[in-house]
């Protein structure tokens, strides 16, 4: 028989402190207008001083489990996604299976994708399932970016918030994940990356280094193709994906991944405008959203795509 992964549960945790474009406004030289008609964003969330990436990964992933109706030590394996981690190690994972409670004992490891972290992660997941060797996995994607980022530099500081979604994948009969298409070409290293403090003694390069417009041209042509990909590798075209949830990077590329699909902003989970790029999280904050409100429905085709660092790009097509 065989044997596939679905999506029992999910959530998501935004910080309550919200940081607007006139906020920032106040410390360089941009405007709302300037920062909404390049991006697409209004505001973001900022974490607090007690707050890290396994806290609000807790929250979402408490969300998601009571939402599947299971305890935590049903979790066979625990996979967060995260380029902000609590610790260099011990991994975000195994400080996240302690808040839990989980006893069990089951594997828990990062998975460092950048903004594509969170479609690695549930590619793994996928794969786990599929195997035999998992039946029930919690996949995070949680972000602290406000501390990544200088928050004097205009390129970077207006785009990136802070947050954390979880999806808790179990195994099934019927098919809920489709697919999944992971990539990555390592000759775009310089154009956008993070430096390592532990090996830079620059102080100026501690935070996220961006070529902004060169990252913008490779990631609407690579997504344009990992969607065709995708529908490909389904025998689907673009009228049958009920949903599109994207990474939300800039208002720019998702309206172009959009263009691709044929399909109208309305069929396009968007939180970008108040939530910014919050990297791997953005996927399962937006999914989570959209399952809560009631847009997502059961039965429903959905694509979640992201581009990021690396670069590093993928796709998850599933039926809801």
């Amino acid at each position: 028989m065989s044997r596939f992964a679905r999506i029992a549960g999910t959530g998501g945790y935004l910080p309550d402190r919200v940081r607007t474009n006139d906020d920032i406004a106040a410390q360089v030289d941009t405007s709302d207008e300037w920062i909404v008609e390049r991006t697409g964003i209004r505001s973001r969330r900022i974490a607090g001083p007690d707050e890290s990436a396994s806290s609000m990964a807790e929250i979402a992933s408490r969300q998601a489990i009571e939402a599947a109706g299971i305890a935590p030590d049903d979790i066979d394996l625990i996979i967060v996604a995260t380029s902000s981690p609590d610790r260099v190690f011990p991994s975000t994972a195994c400080l996240l299976q302690q808040r839990l409670n989980v006893r069990n004992c089951c594997p828990a490891f990062d998975v460092q994708a950048a903004c594509s972290g969170f479609i690695f992660a549930f590619s793994i997941a996928d794969q786990y399932i599929r195997s035999g060797n998992a039946r029930r996995v919690l996949v995070v994607g949680s972000e602290l970016n406000s501390r990544l980022v200088d928050w004097t530099d205009r390129a970077t500081c207006i785009l990136f918030g802070d947050g954390a979604g979880a999806v808790l994948l179990e195994a099934s009969d019927e098919p809920g994940v489709l697919s999944t298409h992971i990539n990555s070409d390592g000759q775009y290293r310089d154009l956008l990356y993070l430096p390592n403090a532990s090996v830079s003694l620059d102080d100026e390069k501690r935070f996220i280094q961006m070529q902004g417009n060169e990252v913008f041209k490779v990631a609407v042509n690579t997504l344009g193709k990992i969607v065709d990909d995708t529908l490909a590798a389904n025998h689907l075209n673009q009228s049958e994906i009920d949903w599109l949830v994207p990474h939300q990077a800039n208002i720019r590329i998702i309206m172009a991944t959009a263009k691709k699909l044929k399909m109208p902003m309305e069929r396009v989970v968007c939180t970008i405008e108040t939530q910014g790029n919050t990297s791997s999280a953005s996927v399962p904050l937006a999914l989570n959203e959209a399952i809560r409100d009631g847009r997502i429905q059961r039965g429903q085709t959905v694509l979640m795509e992201a581009f990021g660092s690396g670069f590093a790009w993928g796709s998850a097509l599933i039926r809801y």
